[in-house]
């Protein structure tokens, strides 16, 4: 394990620890936690834009979509405990 240092001002250290005393645990332990949770979610948004993408330059290709509207329905019937025909993909108009 290495050891990285940070340089925190006073008001935001004190912060911290106050923070982490509240949470039952060391000002070290609740700055890991904080620096993973964040690389966690830039890995997420990361591959969030990478699918996002990958399906925008599908579309461009095709042009295939399904309109919002069949979409919300079928995912509302989704949530709802139904099972639902997914709707198709048709060519976009204009």
């Amino acid at each position: 394990m290495s050891t990285t240092t940070l340089r925190i001002d006073d008001a935001l250290k004190a912060r911290i620890a106050a923070v982490a005393e509240e949470a039952g645990t060391t000002p070290h332990a609740f700055l890991v936690d904080a620096i993973a949770q964040r690389v966690e979610q830039a890995e997420a948004e990361a591959e969030l834009r990478r699918i996002a993408q990958r399906r925008w330059r599908a579309y461009a290709k095709d042009g295939l979509s399904v309109p919002w509207d069949e979409a919300r329905a079928w995912l509302v019937e989704r949530a709802s405990g139904k099972v639902a025909p997914r709707p198709k993909a048709r060519r976009r108009d204009g």
